[in-house]
């Protein structure tokens, strides 16, 4: 029989999320069978699923793998992270949250919806699938796939991340060659609409994604070129942002972790050096969107590798935290995302003229994400990062990496990892702040640049990112099949 698993209320350590009344068909001791289950009933909870994995653990580690978050003076919940390191543990109910709960029942969607030949609802589905399965790849680099959801086969071979990348891009080929354009999608949050037309064009910004992603290591020139061709993309950003309220249980994911008083919560998260630098320097109107000024009226940050425990100078109101709202979105992709692989395309294939033409409308773009005109954009397209074909990587490195440090902070370590850029110095963290001493002196690390955390994965030594989590242990923990973890230092398959 197939297992319909109706996770509609999500728990997280210390923490319920729903977000309508869809999320209480558990309550219902009256609930429907496997029978008369439907789509509309299952798909605003798996909605709900992704954005509570996605938009706040991963979201969360991808800033302090990322450089964009320190850890608070006097907490040490996220310390681990601040060193770049990630536990098989840590991870494990997100995984099993997004992989068990969330793929289950976009299985049951997708078999339902090719039952009655419902190509547009098959396609959101797959879609979201798509969108699960690669973040799961760029994370862990392998597992189980081809011989995955099977509840007779508990140990489930781990794919390669190229083969499960192949596989899902042409999950995304088939389903959009089912649609017309004129068909209707189940009940959702992410459009709101039942029309599949946004859910062609967020399939097609995926499938970019995808191929920029794989075109490190293997030829897709054809395939990007018929995609930028086509140029079917969305025309504003793709995110959940009508759904959340300001209650417990309710609100957006990352907000209510962190920054709500719903809990007797620990705030951890403050704005680290490196981003807040670079920003600094280049007057950079979004730090001004992304956190709020320290008690001092301030724009600061602080060092990866520690927390700053036993200051004297530095205490919590010094740093500066990230601003977050209950209503805030979570971001699936952004328009300034599509505009920069537009540019990175022109870059290696076309002409400078239309990669730096894509350059300034993706800085644009996400200004305008941030709240702010696209006019208030010219110092950093002129002045302070100006578009050089010859240094394309650099360029569109360091300004996805800002641009996402406001939305998309997993993406933000992703793209790291692709484009090299911001690159490491040879400026330490303990050189930046000798915590012996107590003695912070954020004047020797260079903008636009990564240090070595103070204290860093012994995996990892100086001058490296974290390249991937080790396993799932709710993956990985049972299953026969599971290979040896890789070090933290063994890139992802597009990474290397």
């Amino acid at each position: 029989m197939k297992k319909i698993i109706f996770l509609l209320i999500f728990i997280i350590p210390g923490l319920i999320m729903s977000c309508d009344s869809y999320l209480d068909i558990n309550e219902d001791p009256n609930s429907p069978s496997e029978a008369d289950v439907t789509s509309d009933m299952i798909f605003p909870g798996v909605e709900m699923n992704i954005a509570t994995g996605y938009g706040n653990y991963l979201r969360t580690a991808g800033g302090y793998f990322s450089q964009q978050y320190a850890q608070l003076f006097g907490t040490s919940n996220y310390l681990d992270y601040s060193e770049f390191n990630m536990s098989a543990t840590r991870s494990s109910s997100t995984y099993s949250q997004l992989y068990t709960h969330g793929l289950l029942n976009l299985k049951t969607i997708r078999e339902k919806s090719t039952e009655n030949e419902e190509w547009g609802t098959y396609l959101a589905a797959t879609t979201l699938r798509v969108f699960v399965l690669q973040a799961l790849v760029d994370a862990y680099g392998e597992f189980p796939y081809t011989e995955a959801l099977d509840d007779e086969n508990l140990s489930p071979k781990y794919d390669e991340g190229e083969d499960i990348y192949d596989g899902i891009i042409a999950e995304l080929d088939s389903a959009l060659y089912k649609v017309s354009g004129t068909e209707t999608v189940c009940t959702n949050f992410l459009f709101g609409s039942n029309s599949v037309d946004n859910w062609i064009k967020f399939a097609n910004a995926l499938k970019l994604k995808l191929l920029m992603r794989e075109s490190n290591v293997k030829d897709v020139q054809t395939q990007l070129a018929a995609l930028i061709t086509e140029d079917n993309f969305p025309a504003e950003d793709v995110s959940w942002d009508d759904c959340w309220t300001n209650e417990k249980g309710a609100a957006n994911p990352f907000y209510q972790e962190d920054f709500a008083d719903y809990f007797a919560a620990q705030f951890n998260l403050v704005a680290n050096l490196a981003f807040m630098k670079t920003m600094s320097d280049s007057n950079d109107a979004r730090k001004e969107k992304f956190f709020e000024p320290n008690d001092d009226g301030d724009y600061t940050g602080g060092i990866s590798g520690s927390n700053f425990s036993n200051t004297k100078l530095y205490k919590a109101g010094y740093f500066c935290r990230p601003l977050a709202s209950f209503d805030m979105p979570v971001y699936l992709i952004n328009v300034f995302e599509i505009d920069f692989f537009k540019a990175e395309y022109y870059a290696r294939y076309g002409t400078a003229a239309d990669a730096k033409i894509w350059y300034e409308a993706g800085i644009k773009a996400s200004f305008e994400t941030s709240g702010l005109d696209a006019s208030d954009a010219i110092n950093i397209y002129t002045t302070s990062y100006p578009y050089d074909n010859a240094n394309y990587k650099e360029l569109i490195g360091i300004q996805k990496w800002i641009a996402l440090g406001g939305t998309n902070n997993f993406e933000a370590w992703c793209e790291l990892r692709r484009l090299d850029f911001p690159k490491f110095t040879s400026v330490t963290g303990d050189e930046i702040y000798d915590e012996a001493n107590d003695v912070y002196d954020p004047s020797k690390y260079t903008a636009g640049t990564l240090y070595t955390p103070i204290t860093v994965n012994s995996e990892l030594g100086d001058n490296q990112l974290l390249e991937r989590f080790p396993y799932a242990e709710s993956s990985s923990s049972r299953n026969s099949n599971a290979p040896d973890n890789k070090l933290g230092n063994v890139p992802v398959f597009w990474a290397k």
